[in-house]
């Protein structure tokens, strides 16, 4: 369960949001060191780390490498997932994709908090407690947003996207609760702005033998 720190009470959900904005709006690319960490609500629990990049306007690329080579790119147009060891790439039109990854194309230039979320809320310190959460645990400074999306696909009741930047603003974690108590977390760290990315980091080319298979969302594919 994602840990969340009190929010100062001179703090307030504009002035989080706009720092939090403000902080990559003049960002032409980003990289970003990531840890994923995913619970099916009944006992079963995956693991993942690597290094994901973003890049204007609507590109990022996911690098998988532990414990298991995997990538997903989205390319502007396209949502690709492709695993080394399984010979197969999943193809889908970036508009028909519902993934998690939706939450962070305030990332890439392509949407705003705003436009994101029909509900925009600080979490209060007796929402922590009610969630079992130890405000002790996360350093001094740190916020969290809590956003309910407006897309169709993530209105189903205990949907929730949490936002958690720390006091330089940056991002550090964002958790996205589903109903059944499934939970899907992303820590980051070590941000670089404006990182000298090569160009096909945002393209993928099939390799040699690899089967293309067309999917109407690659929701749940990560998984």
């Amino acid at each position: 369960m994602l840990a969340i720190a009190s929010v100062a009470p001179a703090r307030d959900v504009r002035s989080v949001r706009a720092a939090l904005e403000a902080r990559y709006q003049h960002a032409r690319t980003l990289r970003a060191s990531f840890y994923e960490r995913y619970t099916d609500g009944n006992g079963g629990l995956a693991a993942e780390s690597g290094t994901v990049y973003f890049s204007r306007p609507g590109r990022m690329r996911w690098e998988y490498e532990s414990p298991e080579q995997k990538l997903f790119i989205v390319d502007g147009t396209n949502v690709w997932f492709y695993v080394p060891a399984d010979h197969t790439a999943s193809r889908a039109k970036l508009k028909e994709s519902s993934d998690w990854r939706t939450p962070l194309a305030l990332l890439t230039g392509k949407a705003d908090l705003a436009k994101l979320c029909r509900s925009l809320q600080l979490v209060a310190l007796e929402d922590e407690k009610r969630r079992g959460i130890d405000p002790s645990t996360v350093p001094p400074g740190d916020s969290v947003l809590s956003c309910l999306p407006r897309d169709a696909a993530s209105n189903a009741p205990g949907y929730e996207v949490l936002f958690q930047t720390d006091s330089e603003a940056r991002l550090v974690r964002v958790v996205i609760h589903e109903a059944g108590q499934v939970q899907t977390e992303f820590r980051f760290g070590n941000w670089e702005e404006n990182a000298a990315i090569p160009e096909i980091k945002f393209h993928f080319q099939p390799p040699p033998g690899v089967s293309i298979v067309d999917e109407e969302s690659l929701a749940g594919e990560i998984h």
